[in-house]
């Protein structure tokens, strides 16, 4: 699909549009470019639940960048594909470090823009690495925040066939058997609990990088990692909400995106405190590269400490105060 310049400019790809956007508002801190950059009714599903308008994302960021000025960030890969001739959805990694320290955490960003402007965002954050890597209980800095809950596209059913048309809007075919794949694992290991299926889809020497700042390797690695989520939710379920799908030897070749929902009831292992019976909906995004038909890589994120949050807002927890949903 040919993607009209208008989609990306000045810059010279969407690439370029998302690495350059980027650095001008979190390195250069130039927040204000905020108001060029959003639609005004722009909306910004993350950890914690909702935003719906411009100027909350405005204020979240100068929040961000106040509580924590030695902190920048960078691009580690950017998986973009057209939505439409003037529009396209990107996933930004970034790795997020102190210039001053050897903290490190990581961030997956997936947004729509079209004619150059933000229309839908879905964000991930490592807050469970920040708070490990400060000394912090996670459930303590959890019990700081209100989670506010999700409204607009989230709430509605999952697309049927996330391989025509994801939350974002209908995708190309493009990379289809490498998409499939990733999908296919999903099914396959992630909700029909075949963990033995990893060496069907996965690489031997496979990497995961998720949360905590934690990097797996190998088979059974990765089977536990799984489990270590799964066993307190031990009925959840994944729904994938989109997809999108590149090749770049920049990045090391064919890599598919996928935003991904986990609901289930809080009844298995108290990994979160005690149980609750209740639902959790959880946003998440893992990147996935490929290499000869098989995963050798995967970075799945979601936002710990806002899991944490809303579990114990279940059990009537107050928190306290209002929560930068940016």
């Amino acid at each position: 699909m040919t993607l009209d310049p208008v989609a990306y400019q000045p810059y010279a790809d969407p690439d370029d549009f998302i690495r350059e956007v980027t650095d001008l508002i979190w390195v250069d801190r130039s927040i204000s470019f905020i108001r060029d950059n959003y639609e005004p009714d722009s909306i910004v599903h993350g950890g914690f639940g909702t935003a719906t308008t411009r100027d909350e994302v405005l204020e979240g960021t100068l929040m961000r960048i106040a509580e924590a000025p030695d902190r920048v960030s960078q691009t580690e890969d950017i998986v973009w594909e057209a939505r439409g001739d003037d529009a396209f959805l990107s996933s930004h990694l970034v790795v997020v470090g102190d210039l001053l320290s050897p903290r490190v955490s990581r961030t997956i960003a997936n947004c729509l823009y079209r004619r150059g402007r933000m229309v839908e965002e879905w964000v991930v954050r490592d807050t469970l690495a920040e708070a490990l890597q400060d000394g912090l209980d996670p459930d303590e800095v959890a019990r700081e925040y209100a989670f506010r809950g999700y409204v607009a596209s989230w709430a509605d059913a999952a697309p049927d066939d996330p391989v025509i048309t994801g939350d974002s809007g209908p995708r190309p075919d493009e990379h289809r058997a490498e998409v499939e794949t990733v999908l296919e694992m999903i099914e396959a290991v992630w909700n029909d609990r075949d963990l033995h299926a990893v060496e069907k889809f996965f690489h031997r020497d496979l990497t995961l990088l998720t949360v905590g700042n934690r990097h797996i390797i190998r088979p059974e690695g990765y089977r536990r990692a799984l489990l270590s989520l799964l066993e307190s939710f031990p009925a959840g379920r994944f729904e994938v909400r989109d997809v999108q799908a590149h090749h770049d030897i920049r990045y090391a070749g064919t890599r598919v995106a996928v935003t991904w929902k986990f609901t289930g009831d809080y009844i298995g292992v108290p990994n979160y405190g005690p149980l609750t019976g209740e639902p959790i909906d959880l946003l998440g995004i893992s990147q996935f590269t490929l290499h000869q038909g098989l995963i050798v890589k995967e970075v799945r994120l979601w936002d710990d400490i806002a899991l944490r949050t809303q579990i114990a807002s279940r059990r009537g927890a107050e928190p306290v105060g209002p929560t930068n949903i940016y």
